[in-house]
């Protein structure tokens, strides 16, 4: 199986074209293919297949295996894919019930639609340093909490926690959030489910700037700092994200069986 290595801000993926060749991966392939050690190594799997309603249909799968639902930077990754074989400025990639509007907004630069974010509110949680996390799903499930610094914050043991936690039977990415002296300037580490700590997460960023505005810390336009780089993130008139960002190509190659 032909496959291509990409990355969005350091958040890596291995994509495959299932519009070109059967694709089938087991949950234990695909832990396989991602380990940094014995396969590949990634954080996230992602397939491309024919859509009826888009250019495209996007499938993701997190490193352990398991679904995946949406991953933003992934679909960047993807739609700069699109775009470049069709030679076009914009594309449409259907990702789970969304139809996500793509646009190149510069050399390796991408911008995506990524909706409007539901289900925010607040939970009464303690963990680790961290209070009073902010709840959104952006068609995966992110828990925001805000602190004073995040250098002080045991990432590993509080994301794992929170991840696992008894209200989240589907389990839950985690954002950890520091806002910085620059006004709408956002630092950002995410702990993502099935996966761990990653580069960055683009619609964990997406959770992040919808979480802060909704306790008015920010308006509706964001900068916010990952380890692997910036997203510029902006909420517009009806509600919608809009995430840019830097996308990258790693290399291409073939997986044989045995």
């Amino acid at each position: 199986m032909k496959f291509r290595k990409m990355h969005g801000l350091g958040n890596d993926f291995v994509i495959f074209d299932a519009r070109q060749e059967n694709i089938f991966l087991t949950p234990e392939d695909m832990r396989l293919i991602a380990d940094r050690h014995w396969g590949v190594g990634c954080d996230l799997i992602t397939v491309m297949d024919l859509s009826e309603k888009a250019d495209i249909q996007a499938f993701f799968f997190n490193s352990d295996g398991s679904d995946s639902a949406v991953c933003g930077n992934a679909t960047r990754c993807i739609a700069d894919i699109i775009m470049s074989e069709s030679g076009k400025d914009s594309c449409t990639i259907e990702s789970g019930e969304r139809i996500l509007e793509c646009h190149k907004k510069g050399d390796m630069l991408v911008q995506v639609n990524m909706g409007r974010p539901e289900g925010i509110r607040e939970y009464a949680l303690a963990y680790g340093g961290v209070e009073n996390p902010v709840a959104v799903d952006m068609g995966n499930p992110h828990l925001v909490f805000f602190v004073d610094d995040l250098d002080v914050i045991d990432i590993e043991k509080a994301g794992s926690f929170f991840e696992n936690h008894e209200m989240f039977p589907e389990r839950t990415n985690v954002e950890f959030v520091q806002l910085m002296d620059k006004k709408n300037h956002i630092r950002q580490k995410t702990w993502e489910r099935g996966c761990g700590i990653t580069q960055a997460c683009g619609s964990g960023a997406c959770a992040v700037i919808a979480a802060a505005n909704y306790r008015d810390l920010v308006n509706s336009q964001a900068e916010i700092e990952l380890d692997g780089g910036v997203l510029q993130m902006e909420i517009i008139g009806d509600g919608n994200i809009l995430m840019s960002g830097a996308v990258a190509y790693v290399f291409d190659g073939v997986l044989y069986d045995g």
